[in-house]
């Protein structure tokens, strides 16, 4: 395989994990917004118990009202523990997908630089054979100059 083949390979394998990187984190921030929305919800639900009224401290509540406001408030605090447990696997889940990232970019990075020391290396390698060129047009000049 030649020199310049292998460096539009590296090149091809570079923007693949550019891409791959990218698509994760394009991943991981649907996950963030969908932990925004938990948090949300998880602040929704504490001030509609906490705002929903005494449960059974007031003696002016019917017991029928204090029952019914005291289910209510246990379903609403059951549904955030829910939610909490929820935000926590999903963070979890976040912190997972924000490994792959952080690995999919060390990939990415290290081809790039594997690919940057083969772009050096052809460049050298050409720069080399134009001074090459130069320096044998240059003596065949003198050469030509010496005759004459």
């Amino acid at each position: 395989m030649s020199k310049q083949n292998t460096i539009d390979s590296l090149g091809t394998l570079v923007q693949l994990r550019s891409t791959q990187v990218e698509r994760l984190q394009r991943e991981l921030a649907s996950q963030e917004a969908t932990r925004v929305r938990y948090q949300n919800n998880l602040q929704r639900l504490t001030s509609l118990a906490l705002g929903s009224g005494a449960s059974g401290a007031s003696v002016a509540l019917a017991p029928a009202l204090a029952l019914n406001c005291g289910a209510y408030k246990q379903g609403v605090l059951a549904l955030a523990d829910s939610h909490r447990v929820d935000l926590q696997l999903h963070e979890a889940n976040m912190a997972v997908a924000q490994r792959r990232v952080h690995e999919a970019w060390a990939k990415r990075e290290l081809l790039g630089k594997v690919l940057e020391r083969a772009q050096d290396a052809q460049a050298s390698v050409q720069e080399r054979a134009t001074r090459k060129r130069e320096d044998e047009i240059a003596t065949q000049s003198w050469m030509a100059g010496r005759a004459a």
